[in-house]
């Protein structure tokens, strides 16, 4: 099982990015998949979630109603789409997956969010 994460980059407070996850070695369907953060001296964090049988998603309190997650399993790819962002999203972005096995992290992608 693989993760791959890419799109983040620099924005001005207010802006928008979509960040993407590439999985490969298993169905994006079967799994419910999430994206966590990790600030510069912070402990990594929850951002959201998508169950794996529908397009029920679990936003952390600090994103709802800016962050949206979704999937298209034709591509096997999980997006976050980031809007109205603050400095204090400026993190490294992972996506994760969960199986029997053990939990698997994308590599994360870099997100600044200047003021």
């Amino acid at each position: 099982v693989q993760l791959q994460a890419f799109g983040g980059g620099s924005v001005q407070t207010g802006g928008s990015l979509r960040l993407s996850c590439v999985v490969s070695g298993l169905s994006l369907s079967d799994y419910a998949m999430s994206w966590f953060r990790q600030a510069p001296g912070k402990e990594r964090e929850f951002v959201t979630a998508i169950e794996y049988n529908s397009d029920s998603t679990w936003p952390a309190d600090s994103v709802r109603g800016r962050f949206f997650i979704s999937r298209d399993s034709a591509k096997n790819t999980v997006y976050l789409q980031m809007n109205s962002l603050k400095p204090e999203d400026t993190a490294i972005y992972y996506c994760k997956v969960v199986l029997t096995s053990g939990a698997y992290w994308g590599q994360g992608t870099q997100v600044t969010v200047s003021s």
